[in-house]
């Protein structure tokens, strides 16, 4: 059985600043992703690395995933941040302006000497990756690849679209990445909000996302990571709506039915897997 692994806060740490990756082992953010790539000059980009895969050999991160955003496969860094990054003991690697099928391809050959539980996760942050969606999630059938990140960021770049809090620009794509990593079971998580210190437009947007479907959402500052996590987790309302549908369909008189009541509601059997997932989250968070 795969592991469940709560993803709602993913907090990006330079791996070039060793006083925050210490810090990062004591926050309660889900993933903690050690990046190689923006965060990092170039002129620190090979010590960066040396410390991300000393980082993630020593641990010390607790049930937190562990992940390396390495730069991506073409430029000066990224093979050696990948043969790097595949024996670090990390959980799992992040590459950057995944496109389509093919790039999914190249990472997953390039982390070959990987354990085989080590994921392959991707950033979809391009206009070509857009409408390669599908192709891309559906690489997960035959490769690494778990996880899909969205970035709004270089996007808005590509597009010349301005930022918002609303994100109206972006609302057709982010439902599409749900739809395209959930049809594959990939996990997939929201782009991070630059304004770090507005918590009113992190709620909206961490709302907007898990309205939408998103597991979670990356983040550029620990201050974020309570909103996330507190967004992006079960309510006390839908464990304990969660848990009597359970236990209704679970009663041998429903055993053959297909719609049950619950209290004011009608819910269908597809309704009980939406109830298991909760459950199966709120379990893994202790509630």
């Amino acid at each position: 059985m795969t592991l469940f692994r709560p993803r709602r806060s993913a907090l990006f740490m330079p791996a070039s600043n060793a006083r925050a990756i210490d810090k990062a082992r004591g926050l309660a953010s889900d993933v903690v992703i050690l990046d190689l790539e923006d965060s990092v000059a170039p002129d620190a980009k090979e010590d960066a690395r040396a410390r991300a895969v000393a980082t993630a050999r020593e641990g010390g991160f607790g049930k937190r995933e562990l992940v390396i955003r390495v730069n991506a496969i073409d430029t000066p860094w990224g093979e050696a941040d990948l043969a790097a990054a595949a024996t670090s003991g990390a959980h799992a690697v992040l590459a950057p302006k995944v496109s389509d099928a093919n790039s999914v391809r190249r990472y997953h050959a390039a982390l070959a000497g990987g354990s085989a539980d080590m994921g392959f996760w991707a950033m979809i942050e391009t206009t070509r990756a857009i409408f390669r969606l599908e192709e891309i999630a559906a690489m997960a059938a035959e490769t690494r690849l778990a996880c899909l990140v969205l970035g709004t960021n270089d996007l808005a770049k590509e597009m010349g679209a301005r930022q918002s809090v609303d994100r109206p620009q972006f609302l057709g794509m982010m439902a599409m990445a749900v739809a395209a990593a959930k049809g594959h079971g990939v996990a997939i998580l929201d782009s991070v909000y630059n304004a770090f210190d507005d918590d009113a437009g992190l709620d909206h947007q961490c709302r907007q996302a898990r309205d939408f479907g998103f597991d979670g959402k990356t983040l550029i500052h620990p201050r974020q990571i309570d909103a996330a996590n507190r967004h992006f987790a079960p309510s006390p309302e839908e464990v304990a709506w969660a848990k009597a549908a359970v236990a209704a369909f679970a009663l041998p008189e429903n055993a053959e039915k297909g719609a049950i009541r619950i209290g004011g509601e009608m819910i269908e059997r597809l309704h009980l897997e939406q109830a298991e997932r909760i459950l199966t989250m709120a379990q893994a968070l202790n509630f």
